[in-house]
């Protein structure tokens, strides 16, 4: 199938690439470390221009370098400082795709110049052909990633010197011969190339096309397999570059490659922003527990503390909440934890034997055989009736309403009692503790107070002058939209409430 330049992204052919190389003094990234700049503009396999100068570093040239370049302290007397070469460099490679061969070296020496004298760096798009080649070359074509054994092997025109303007040239050629071994391979695109692995079958990089539909826009995608079943559902801030990335290998986990290919049709739900789409999709895993989202094995990853329904309650650690409850905690550990450390604080029970207010020791009092055995040390245990033992529950019910905060005053004296005795770890244990139930019961009380407020519009700058718009109601999010720069928000804000 061919495919159409916006379904492939930015063509290689139609980029337009950068290819510097720099020589230095040899000492770390700075202004005062660059020698010589030399780079090619080429677009289509054409050279476009060239930029070629000298540059004085302000210091003296190790002599090494001087037997590795040729460059001496003479030859750049004359040359123009770096404050005048970069200004004209940066503009050379304005909107180009800045390509080098080891990369990361003349990066950091652009990039560290620029910070130097106050330019803002550009944040270019950058091919490393020395990742590249490792990538692409087997060891049986070439042991030496270098850039001259690799001139070699693909016969570029120009051999390197060490001197910035030939080495430019050499990776130019070194460039379009890595191209050419990727061309057959589906690599068309300079995002395909940025995210190219060499264990990417040619069948995962012709599925590409299953993105073609998809809009440049925020939202939600879900894979869909043979049977037309869910396999994975996902967010993107730009459904169509992420889906087209799993067709390339820039995701590199096992299962995800799998979930490719079985993959037949990918759906995308458009969504207002970022908001909306994570609502939807936590919506949408509930909904089909695709098995390739991880989240879909355990889609209640939450966990609640609540009161047990019976006449001496107990602190349970449970998935459901329901009135009353305290929480929610990240993990079943954290909620066990806080369960147990406000037993200890309100003198609630924590033996796990359901009993009811009729029991062997008489009316209205706890029939706890743990207390008989003596593993059990809640001083309810055998020995208070309900009437006495309620006002414990009471203390936790009220703590989780947000109505009385005497059990956090009541650890608070017990942190304090321990300290005046001198038993200062045990003391820092309880403080701890004691901030853990804090910070659970500041993240209900707020949660809670979100989920009671019958309507709220929340708004947040979208970053390039325009709102996004979330309405929601009770905790639940009821409509979203956007009003993109120049647009008067609030008739967009009535429009979105009278829908929702």
């Amino acid at each position: 199938m061919q495919l159409s330049l916006d379904e492939l992204g930015s063509p290689l052919r139609e980029a337009t690439f950068v290819i510097v190389d720099l020589e230095t003094t040899g000492g770390p990234p700075g202004a005062r470390g660059i020698t010589e700049v030399g780079a090619v503009k080429v677009r289509g396999g054409e050279v476009l221009a060239e930029f070629a100068t000298l540059v004085d570093p302000g210091v003296p040239i190790p002599p090494q370098i001087v037997e590795l370049t040729g460059i001496t302290s003479a030859m750049v007397a004359d040359a123009p400082p770096i404050d005048e070469v970069l200004p004209a460099f940066l503009e050379f490679a304005s909107g180009c795709v800045l390509v080098a061969h080891n990369a990361g070296f003349d990066v950091s020496f652009l990039r560290t110049a620029c910070h130097d004298l106050g330019y803002r760096w550009p944040r270019p798009t950058t091919v490393c052909t020395l990742k590249l080649a490792r990538r692409v070359l087997s060891r049986e074509e070439t042991r030496s990633h270098r850039l001259g054994a690799l001139a070699r092997l693909f016969g570029a025109e120009t051999t390197p010197t060490h001197r910035a303007l030939d080495d430019a040239r050499a990776t130019v050629d070194v460039l379009h011969g890595l191209f050419e071994r990727l061309g057959p391979l589906g690599v068309a695109s300079v995002e395909e190339l940025l995210d190219y692995l060499p264990d990417v079958t040619p069948a995962q990089r012709r599925k590409r096309d299953l993105a073609a539909h998809l809009p440049e826009r925020p939202g939600v995608y879900l894979f869909r397999g043979p049977s037309d079943e869910v396999l994975y559902v996902g967010t993107a801030g730009n459904l169509r570059r992420r889906v087209r990335q799993y067709f390339t290998g820039s995701d590199s986990r096992g299962r995800m490659r799998e979930m490719v290919a079985l993959a037949e049709r990918v759906d995308g739900i458009e969504c207002a922003h970022a908001l909306e789409a994570g609502v939807r999709e936590l919506r949408l895993l509930a909904a089909h527990r695709p098995p390739y989202n991880r989240r879909s094995k355990n889609p209640g990853r939450t966990w609640w503390v609540v009161l047990t329904d019976e006449p001496f309650p107990r602190l349970s650690v449970v998935r459901t909440p329901r009135a009353g409850a305290l929480g929610p905690f990240g993990s079943r550990a954290r909620a066990a934890t806080v369960a147990d450390t406000l037993s200890r604080w309100t003198g609630l029970r924590t033996c796990t034997r359901r009993i009811s207010a009729q029991g062997a020791k008489g009316a209205d009092r706890t029939p706890c055989v743990a207390a008989e055995l003596g593993t059990c040390g809640a001083p309810c245990a055998g020995s208070l009736t309900v009437e006495q033992y309620r006002p414990s529950a009471r203390l936790v019910a009220d703590l989780a309403a947000g109505t009385d905060a005497t059990a956090l005053h009541l650890a608070r004296r017990g942190i304090d009692a321990l300290a005046q005795r001198h038993r200062f770890e045990q003391a820092a244990r309880r403080r701890d503790e004691l901030t853990t139930v804090l910070r659970a019961v500041d993240r209900g009380h707020r949660l809670a107070s979100l989920a009671a407020v019958a309507e709220l519009v929340a708004a947040a700058p979208d970053g390039s002058g325009g709102w996004e718009f979330a309405v929601i109601r009770y905790g639940r999010l009821a409509a979203a939209g956007t009003a993109r720069r120049g647009t008067p928000p609030m008739p967009v804000v009535d429009r979105l409430v009278a829908a929702a």
